[in-house]
């Protein structure tokens, strides 16, 4: 009987040291029609990211400068959707811009996994958003990071050189989108939190939660501090839900 326990237990130790260990992370290169579709929406978009300071990256060419105008003026056409995409798969797109970049997330992953298994483990009072995997999609393009709650997904900024905007370590910019997952539906939306301070409040989960593991993290500067008063500590994270509640109602 003995015998039969001690197998079983040991049986359960396996299986949860497999758990632990699996890839949460994978790494997709894009196509070129993935890269033209998102040089599409960044440029659709360019109004939100130039009134909130982002510093974005698009090919250089002036058929660009030509679509971001259009853009501002709400004019853009299929017809111009159709010359990105001819001059993207023709002019531009080259599969090996995205291996230094794919490499050094690579290099990264048991980091990544590590810390994606320590939130997996944290204890709140309200509903944090996981994936059983994470898609981390490369581009050339954009603002450096952006992230779908619905999926999973997450589109992260690198250059034919493996260079990454804001840090150094992709990690930072990977765990930051994570948190951008987890939050989304149980927090932000559910409280239509502004994006200042919705950056404000993932910049300062990631801090508080791995600060040894990230030592070059930052907190963004965007001019919104109304969670430094409510959390200063990894507790006071389990009652997030009541205080942006609160700070909203508050407005």
């Amino acid at each position: 009987m003995k015998y039969k326990v001690y197998i079983f237990l040991m049986t359960i130790l396996l299986v949860f040291c497999e758990v632990k260990s699996q890839n949460r992370i994978q790494i997709n290169i894009p196509t070129a029609d993935f890269e033209t579709e998102y040089v599409w929406r960044t440029i659709q978009d360019i109004n939100f990211f130039e009134d909130n300071n982002y510093q974005i990256s698009l090919p250089k060419d002036p058929l660009i400068e030509d679509l971001k105008i259009k853009a501002k003026k709400e004019k853009l056409t299929n017809e111009d959707y159709n010359k990105l995409k001819t001059f993207i798969r023709d002019s531009v797109y080259d599969v090996t811009d995205y291996q230094k970049g794919y490499e050094k997330i690579k290099n990264q992953l048991p980091l990544i996994n590590n810390l994606v298994n320590e939130i997996s483990e944290l204890d709140y009072k309200w509903n944090f958003k996981e994936f059983s995997v994470y898609n981390i999609n490369l581009t050339l393009y954009g603002p450096g990071g952006r992230y779908d709650s619905d999926e999973g997904s997450i589109l992260i900024f690198t250059t034919s050189k493996g260079q990454f905007k804001s840090y150094d370590n992709p990690a930072n910019t990977i765990i930051h989108e994570i948190i951008h997952i987890g939050i989304e539906s149980a927090i932000i939306n559910k409280f239509q939190v502004p994006h200042p301070l919705k950056e404000r409040i993932v910049d300062t989960f990631v801090l508080l939660n791995f600060k040894d593991d990230l030592p070059n993290y930052r907190i963004q500067n965007m001019g919104e501090y109304r969670t430094d008063t409510y959390i200063k500590t990894k507790a006071d994270l389990k009652s997030l839900y009541s205080i942006v509640k609160k700070i909203m109602k508050s407005k």
